[in-house]
């Protein structure tokens, strides 16, 4: 049978794929109940190794992280004797969780802590497994090699970055001809449907952090202190409007202080305030400008408080670009999976932000988001990725393996 051209391809990879519902789903809550953060998650890659063991994969671990990285090699001759390039197609599964404490009510909880899988990386580490299990009993009509890249540290430890570092894109000895990600949401979308758009996609990522230095003392005597407290409060609000008043409005920009920090009593003024933000845009020169701008508002509010400050201004992660190919190839393939109506193309990109950013700079391919929305709740309330509430159906788990091998299948038969 030639994948490509068999009419039944998508029926024969959902069938082979729901085959495995039980355990992908098993593994899932294994995954869920035992959360790991950054880039050391040694409990998460032995689940991915025990999973992938006996599949005939040539498997990787990373040496800066606790990445898997694992190569399958389809046996199939090439599909066009006029061109013998076997293809290399790379498959993305990030596998860390939040520091969130979690209150969705699922019997699999969390039971580390102030960890949990809030933005559904646990399900994308688990239909990862059960792509290459669908893959590997098949590699005799894949006429090229899949890579399957299990990824740590997504959120905010730049894990792409180190896998890249350590030589995944060329894993298969070539680099990778075509790249996909996907990434479950718990709101926004009907569970099942597939979203993505060509072109900007997510936003890039810069961090702005903020050290206010004033002069601690009693907290009934400001005059003979210098309060940072105020003058961080300040800064905070004032920062909303700087990038207001100094930026396109049909420039799209975003910036969230997410945390603040300082004092220990209320009758005690601190030496010192901090806070953080998250700062998305779509251009590097709208990056340089908020830069400059909140720089010099910092600067401004701490000389009239009478106060110093430190700004650290850092570029994080880059725009997310999907090759037009890339994503018409992934939406077909949801189509041909789930229906068309279950593919839809995303008129305008979001400010959230991904590491697979760095994957597709320098190899063609698409993330796309796949729909995990659970029974009872409305996609525009449900509550969100990261949110301690959030909650994925695992009736995903299947479709979402089938569409990672699918996206494979095609891609190899370019």
């Amino acid at each position: 049978m030639t994948l490509l051209n068999d009419a039944q391809l998508a029926d024969a990879l959902l069938a082979d794929a729901r085959a495995l519902t039980d355990d992908l789903t098993e593994l899932r809550h294994r995954l869920h109940r035992h959360p790991e953060l950054g880039l050391q998650l040694p409990g998460t890659q032995r689940q991915v190794l025990e999973s992938l063991d006996g599949l005939g994969l040539e498997v990787s671990t990373g040496t800066s992280c606790t990445s898997v990285t694992a190569v399958l090699r389809g046996s199939a001759e090439s599909t066009d004797p006029a061109n013998p390039h076997r293809r290399v197609v790379l498959l993305r599964g990030d596998m860390d969780a939040l520091p969130v404490t979690e209150d969705a009510d699922v019997p699999f909880r969390s039971q580390v802590d102030g960890a949990m899988h809030a933005c559904g990386h646990d399900l994308h580490t688990a239909m990862l497994v059960g792509a290459a299990r669908v893959l590997a009993a098949r590699r005799a009509e894949l006429p090229g090699d899949v890579v399957f890249m299990f990824q740590p540290g997504e959120e905010g430890y730049d894990g792409a970055g180190h896998m890249i570092a350590e030589g995944v894109l060329d894993a298969a000895g070539r680099r990778a001809d075509e790249a996909f990600a996907l990434h479950v949401l718990s709101n926004l979308a009907p569970r099942g449907m597939v979203v993505s758009r060509s072109g900007p996609l997510m936003a890039a990522s810069d961090g702005l952090n903020v050290t206010v230095r004033g002069r601690g003392g009693h907290g009934s005597t400001p005059h003979v202190s210098a309060d940072p407290i105020p003058a961080a409060c300040e800064m905070v609000l004032a920062l909303q409007t700087a990038m207001t008043r100094s930026l396109d409005a049909f420039a799209p920009s975003v910036l969230t202080v997410g945390t603040i920090h300082g004092g220990t009593q209320r009758n005690i003024i601190p030496d010192t305030v901090t806070f953080e933000a998250t700062v998305r845009s779509f251009d590097p020169a709208v990056s340089a400008v908020i830069k400059e701008v909140t720089t010099r508002t910092c600067r401004g509010v701490a000389a009239a408080h009478g106060v110093e400050v430190d700004v650290d201004y850092t570029t994080d992660y880059p725009v997310t670009v999907n090759d037009g190919g890339a994503v018409d190839l992934g939406l077909a393939a949801a189509g041909a999976l789930f229906g068309e109506p279950a593919a839809f193309r995303l008129p305008n990109p979001i400010m959230g932000s991904e590491d697979f950013s760095r994957v597709i700079q320098q190899v063609p391919g698409a993330m796309l988001f796949l729909g995990a929305l659970t029974d009872g709740r409305d996609p525009m309330s449900a509550p969100s990725n990261h949110s301690p509430l959030a909650a994925f159906d695992d009736r995903t788990l299947p479709d979402g393996a089938a569409l990672y091998a699918t996206l494979a299948a095609r891609s190899l038969h370019r």
